[in-house]
């Protein structure tokens, strides 16, 4: 009988690429030390201050846990790598393991999985100690007919391996004793959270919104964990040299981050002209933009776009080119661009994969595209 992994590499090829991507050393040196300079600069408190201060209010609460798979997402460039942008629910972290083991990395998979469920064991810890967990639920909105809803069914699974309940859930499923969030009658400990409302805002949400807020229930990642990673405003901060020195950071990470963060800047319609006429040189974003939603280059911008883009809280990063690769695809060599994804827990990078793609962003619909596995030279 197929696995919950193999059923879906046949019914969706789209989502796996046949090849793999070897990089060296050097820039997968150069990605983690971009990582821990973020990760230094989020842990300072003025940092947070500012972060919170324009973040939603759930965000200020305070937590112990920290967020389960931040995507930092790269592509690598002639003068090094350059971070595009953090992703707090980043997903494929699960889908991408299961695909190491079918490149052969049988044990490396194995032991990446296991660690991911001891991820979710540590936050539990941070939150509540010793107290057993019990049941997890991984929730997204409709998620049967979510693009990557396979991996909500894999990670199922493997909770269920290591001795968790576990259901997959649609909000609106979920019910309130007033103290705990019930599924089918049974209390949820631990939500895995896949909804793309960061700030649980949405009516549906509500309730696990209440549960939360009064201590109910254990969400990672967290609305804050958004606010401090994934709000691509925070990117003008990290990529400012102004503000850095403002905050205190050292020069070497400094420098670290200055090199590996494209400059960010915020679009205000006083400055309509200048980024119309430097529009080739930036990546415009909405700043909780996810999925590359409402993202768009400048030399393919139109007007009527760029008249939106001016008034609707936009950032504008400095394009970094991504790498090309030629990969084969049935038989003829084909050249594809690659976002590079860490998936990263409490600073350390876990799983390290790649998103080949043809056109102006990952669509996981070029054939010969997709998630493809990285090794280093």
């Amino acid at each position: 009988m197929k696995t919950i992994f193999e059923q879906m590499r046949a019914q969706q090829p789209q989502f796996f690429s046949s090849a793999d991507i070897t990089i060296d050393a050097g820039p997968m040196q150069a990605m983690a030390d971009i990582i821990t300079a973020i990760e230094s600069v989020i842990a300072m408190p003025d940092y947070q201050a500012h972060a919170l201060a324009q973040a939603p209010e759930i965000a200020r609460l305070p937590v112990k846990s920290r967020g389960v798979f931040m995507g930092y997402d790269f592509h690598l460039t002639e003068t090094g790598p350059k971070l595009i942008e953090i992703n707090t629910n980043a997903g494929g972290g699960l889908l991408n393991a299961y695909l190491l083991a079918s490149h052969g990395k049988v044990e490396e998979a194995a032991r990446i999985r296991d660690e991911y469920v001891a991820m979710f064991r540590e936050e539990w810890r941070l939150e509540r100690g010793d107290a057993p967990l019990r049941r997890i639920a991984i929730v997204d909105e409709n998620p049967a007919e979510q693009f990557l809803a396979p991996e909500f069914a894999l990670f199922k699974e493997l909770f269920e391996q290591h001795g968790i309940a576990a259901v997959v859930s649609d909000p609106g499923e979920f019910e309130s004793d007033g103290q705990q969030l019930l599924h089918a009658g049974q209390p949820i400990d631990l939500i895995y959270n896949r909804l793309t409302d960061f700030a649980l805002d949405a009516t549906v949400n509500g309730k696990i919104r209440a549960v939360f807020e009064s201590g109910g229930v254990v969400i990672t990642p967290h609305p804050r964990a958004h606010a401090l990673y994934a709000d691509k405003r925070n990117l003008m901060q990290l990529s400012d040299e102004a503000a850095l020195q403002a905050m205190g950071v050292a020069e070497a990470t400094r420098q670290t981050l200055l090199a590996g963060i494209p400059k960010t800047v915020m679009v205000s319609p006083e400055q309509a002209e200048q980024f119309w006429a430097e529009r080739k040189r930036w990546f415009f974003k909405p700043p909780a933009g996810f999925g590359s939603r409402a993202a768009y280059r400048g030399d393919k911008l139109t007007k009527r776009v760029f008249e939106e883009i001016l008034h609707g809280g936009y950032i504008a990063q400095e394009i970094a080119p991504p790498s090309e690769h030629v990969v084969p695809v049935d038989g003829v060599e084909t050249t594809m661009k690659a976002d590079i994804r860490c998936y990263v827990y409490a600073g350390r990078i876990q799983l390290v994969a790649a998103r080949l793609y043809q056109g102006q962003t990952t669509n996981f619909r070029t054939p010969g595209g997709g998630f493809a596995p990285v090794f280093v030279a």
